[in-house]
């Protein structure tokens, strides 16, 4: 049986958007916090296809709900003009529903530069599992050789097995089928190196040719997995402002 790690958010009061890359518990937190919430799962082909067929259907499903009632839109990425719907119904209604969005990718929504509800809906992250979480059983050589994951850390003994199909997922749902790149053989070999700078200073032109791949693609590349929520930039430390002072942030 799996391990069901407790995430520690709180649900918001208000209508919320819930981004964080696959895998970080995102769907399961909230079936277990709003049980009765009624559920849009646009991961189901059929649901997109019938709602951006008649997107008036989400609209009236919304308003024979109750006062106060939830409803949860997951992977909100995947049908963004959804978002003008919701906006419409809490322009209209207030509170009187509350919505929670989730999110894999926020590339489209910024590509598309859709409707983020002009701040009707505050913002929650989810990351990979923290040491409060993990209760503290925080062995450093475990976490970084496989992560925090939450699927990866129910199942240590197939860890690796867990990882390559999350890699292949990734490559094929929000890389391919997002037509994030053409070159999918390119992008295979920027994230091997990627991930072995992975904390460290990056060098664009040193990934560059490790990868064989140009260097203005590779400051595409880091883009991609920050809008798909893989990783960061953590800035480099200033003590002072300085003129002509070159630093190079970590990834």
């Amino acid at each position: 049986m799996l391990t069901m790690y407790p995430r520690h958010l709180e649900v918001p009061d208000r209508s919320f958007f819930l981004f964080g890359p696959r895998g970080t518990g995102k769907s399961t937190w909230l079936r277990q916090r709003l049980p009765d919430a009624t559920w849009f799962d646009l991961l189901r082909m059929q649901v997109v296809l019938d709602l951006a067929r008649a997107p008036e259907t989400f609209r009236n499903r919304v308003e024979a709900l109750p006062k106060g009632s939830w409803v949860v839109v997951d992977e909100v990425q995947r049908l963004p003009p959804l978002l003008d719907e919701v906006h419409a119904i809490l322009a209209e209604h207030g509170r009187r529903y509350r919505f929670a969005l989730s999110g894999s990718s926020a590339r489209k929504l910024r590509r598309l530069d859709v409707n983020l509800l002009a701040g009707r809906a505050v913002t929650r992250q989810f990351f990979p599992l923290t040491a409060a979480e993990l209760d503290y059983d925080c062995r450093l050589d475990a976490m970084l050789a496989t992560g925090c994951l939450p699927m990866v850390r129910s199942e240590p003994k197939l860890a690796v097995d867990v990882l390559d199909a999350y890699v292949g997922t990734y490559l094929r749902e929000e890389i391919q089928q997002e037509a994030l790149t053409k070159d999918l053989a390119a992008f295979t070999r920027f994230l091997e190196v990627a991930a072995l700078c992975n904390g460290q200073a990056v060098n664009v032109a040193g990934v560059a040719r490790e990868a064989g791949v140009a260097r203005p693609t590779v400051a595409r590349f880091f883009e991609l997995l920050v809008d798909t929520l893989i990783g960061c930039w953590l800035p480099a430390w200033r003590p002072r402002a300085r003129i002509k002072e070159v630093v190079q942030p970590k990834f």
